[in-house]
């Protein structure tokens, strides 16, 4: 059952097979059973290792962590409405992309893995980064030139070598790809370590709940780390019958670059090419995600929705969540204008939980545009 299965042909590797793609070039998910003992989880410290019996690393000599998760839920109002939000902004390089860097950098040095190669718009490069210098693997991070300042210093700072490419994210993707047929690819897309570090979002929201799932998370949505990992871990919670149901995932995206919407609201099998316009939520900006389909799937069987939020209602959002003493950068407040749309016709005794995905202060650019366009 422990193994790495190809979602288009179905070979199946092994666990310890150094490898990030099936050989027919398509993605590859695990198959792990995962255990949870409660009262053993709840003795441990407050990290998102407390539930290390749930996470496919063999040796805890091998674990890469800087005490990351269990990030603070709480209750912020919306038009009225109270909506638990995780502070995952919080996190040590300031993005819940340390939920998947931790196990996926973990998992690359039980592989003895000398050298690893990432593309990113800044916070997966930042956390990859991060680990990685705590592990002491060579980092190379592919980024669009025109990535906030903030996160390429990060970057840097962290002892990666930063390699700009000219052009869209997309062109930076294919880039990396030409990297990765040589060395090991840490990718937050098509790596399916990481999703099992991003999984813990699921684990860590129903213990904060009294071991119960929500009714509804709402999410953003680029790449889907964060969502599929959602799904994996709400559903492994399910087979072991700890909570009795799955949210329903409300995904959101950006309308100047939705092919996940156009995919659900079509009812299509496949994500469709699409033209795209620059976004304020530049993290979400991803045109062709390589799970596409999947993320869609598990949007379908959650009987949830996708929403498209405008730039306008983005800086909007992000200017009223500041003013509540929350500073996030506008990734993230692409989530709270979506909030913002669901409650329009949301069931009054609904239990939504949301998420502050990356901190202010990596976007400083932006926030400073932001306020030079008008009163805040």
């Amino acid at each position: 059952m422990n193994q790495l299965i190809c979602r288009k042909c179905k070979a199946i590797y092994s666990l310890d097979d150094p490898r990030w793609k099936c050989d027919c070039d398509s993605i590859l998910d695990i198959e792990f059973e995962p255990v949870f003992d409660l009262e053993k989880i709840k003795k441990r410290k407050p990290t998102m290792w407390r539930y290390r019996e749930a996470i496919p690393i063999q040796n805890d000599a091998n674990i890469i962590s800087f005490d990351e998760g269990v990030t603070p839920l709480i209750e912020v109002d919306f038009d009225g409405k109270p909506i638990l939000i995780k502070q995952d902004h919080l996190f040590p390089t300031g993005s819940f992309k340390d939920r998947g860097a931790s196990i996926l950098v973990s998992k690359a040095k039980e592989l003895g893995v000398k050298e690893v190669v990432e593309d990113s718009s800044g916070n997966a490069g930042a956390a990859i980064s991060a680990y990685c210098a705590k592990a002491g693997i060579d980092c190379n991070i592919f980024v669009p030139e025109d990535t906030a300042a903030g996160k390429i210093a990060q970057i840097q700072l962290y002892g990666a070598k930063l390699n700009k490419v000219p052009g869209t994210r997309e062109d930076t993707a294919n880039v990396v790809l030409k990297a990765a047929e040589k060395v090991y690819y840490a990718s937050h897309s098509w790596n399916p370590f990481f999703f099992q570090g991003t999984k813990t979002f699921a684990f860590e929201v129903c213990e904060q709940l009294g071991w119960k799932s929500p009714d509804t998370i709402i999410l953003p949505v680029g790449s889907g780390s964060l969502l599929l990992g959602a799904y994996i871990g709400f559903n492994e919670l399910l087979d072991v019958g700890i909570i009795d149901k799955i949210p329903k995932i409300i995904a959101v995206q950006s309308e100047n670059c939705a092919p996940l919407y156009w995919a659900f609201r079509g009812n299509l099998e496949e994500v469709p090419p699409i033209k795209t316009k620059e976004t304020f939520a530049e993290g979400i900006a991803i045109a062709d995600p390589i799970r596409g389909n999947q993320i869609v799937e598990a949007v379908r069987k959650t009987k949830g929705n996708v929403i498209v939020v405008k730039d306008n209602e983005i800086k909007k959002a992000l200017k009223e969540i500041c003013k509540k003493g929350y500073y996030i950068e506008p990734t993230s407040a692409a989530t709270i204008a979506g909030i913002k749309k669901h409650l329009q016709k949301s069931n009054p005794d609904e239990v939504i939980v949301s998420v502050f995905t990356g901190h202010g202060l990596k976007t400083t650019e932006k926030m400073l545009k932001l306020l030079n366009e008008g009163s805040v």
